[in-house]
């Protein structure tokens, strides 16, 4: 058997094998599944959480999403996201003609096998979201979300060997390097946090012998955080959301509907000109965001409605309303759920298929609104300088 990307410990009287796979690589999968079948382990940790343990167990999981109630619970963003994400590692799968995740789904697979306990040895994925964009600050998730979607849709292809290479210590730890440089405050959430998280529940495993199915990028790390005890409760927090945003978002509305009111009591007539700057820019920036999504025409006239009077009440927002338009009208069908993953491989994909058609639609008109919540702000500030300090 090859040792190559395996790394052995021994700690408290355990043997830990760590695997360093590539998670669309199929020399990883053979390998994961080799070590399995050789070593005989009394446990089998994965690089899952059980969110992700679910979606790979439950074949029909987006057959069964309620499309009505991600919208309600606010979660669109962020399944628009992971879908993305997603189909960036499909894509590559598919160019090796394995599934995503492969090695994992051997770990799992083999362990059933042995009869070796499972352990899913990663931290929910929400919570490394969650703590990723507290930490990135708004331009970098500006940033992040640029270089995300440019990753999905680059054209570029990563042969096989390539691959294999990516898993060496060298070439990881330049990787790493180079990661740290562009994004330095997600490198701790993602990485850092993760590896302590992995090691241990790698340490606290049952057994005496531990085979850990692990991305080579957090074996490094693993292999120092182990000799240290971390708390899993401290590293499950979700960050405190701070108090400052909220305060904004109240204050600007409180801010313009103070000055609109103001202005129709010493104006009415520059009043009612406020308050159509305000309803035009609102409206023509949600109503291109949910046009941009390809969004149903009584889906671009209601984001153009709702969204100068969601800009005024934080807790509301145009692109909801939009989306539960655009999925009454155009309510996706089970063949949106079955080919969701495989259209998401493309940009025409992502605009053609109901599910993301509607989420886009949220997003953008979302993005919409806010902008022109700005401008339109800006230019009732402009104007009630103009006519009323100035007069």
């Amino acid at each position: 058997m090859s040792e190559q990307n395996i790394t052995r410990l021994h700690i408290s009287g355990k043997e830990l094998i760590l695997i360093g796979t590539a998670h669309v690589s199929k020399q990883s999968a053979e390998q994961v599944k080799e070590v399995i079948e050789s070593e005989k382990p009394d446990t089998v940790c994965v690089e899952l959480d059980d969110q992700r343990y679910q979606s790979i167990k439950d074949a029909n999981k987006w057959k069964n999403m309620d499309i009505f109630k991600v919208i309600k619970e606010k979660k669109a963003t962020l399944l628009l996201m992971n879908l993305i994400i997603g189909s960036f590692q499909k894509r590559m799968a598919k160019q090796f003609g394995i599934k995503p995740g492969q090695e994992m789904i051997q770990g799992i697979d083999s362990a059933e096998e042995i009869g070796a306990n499972l352990v899913l040895a990663d931290r929910n994925i929400q919570i490394t979201f969650a703590r990723i964009w507290h930490g990135v600050g708004l331009w970098g998730r500006a940033k992040l979300m640029m270089e995300i979607i440019y990753s999905v849709f680059s054209k570029d292809e990563i042969s096989e060997e390539e691959m294999e290479k990516m898993k060496s210590k060298d070439m990881l730890n330049s990787m790493l390097h180079e990661f740290t440089i562009a994004f330095p405050k997600l490198k701790k959430p993602l990485i850092d946090e993760r590896d302590q998280y992995l090691a241990q529940k790698i340490k606290e495993a049952p057994g005496n012998k531990i085979v850990a199915v692990l991305g080579a990028a957090h074996v490094p790390g693993i292999k120092e955080e182990i000799k240290r005890d971390h708390d899993l409760d401290a590293l499950s927090k979700r960050p405190p959301k701070s108090v400052a945003p909220k305060l904004i978002a109240w204050f600007i509305p409180l801010l313009i509907l103070g000055i609109i009111g103001y202005t129709f009591y010493t104006n009415p007539a520059v009043g009612v000109n406020l308050t159509m700057s305000w309803v035009l820019w609102n409206g023509f920036f949600a109503a291109i965001g949910a046009a941009i999504a390809f969004g149903h025409p009584l889906t671009v006239i209601t984001a153009f409605i709702v969204a100068p009077l969601t800009s005024l009440y934080p807790l509301l927002a145009a692109g909801w309303f939009a989306g539960f338009v655009e999925a009454y009208i155009r309510k996706p069908k089970v063949g949106d759920f079955e080919n969701l993953s495989d259209d998401v491989f493309t940009v025409k994909g992502f605009w053609s298929n109901s599910v993301t058609r509607i989420l886009l639609v949220v997003v953008l008109a979302n993005l919409g609104s806010t902008l022109g919540s700005i401008i339109g702000g800006a230019d009732v500030v402009r104007m009630f300088i103009q006519n009323i300090l100035g007069s």
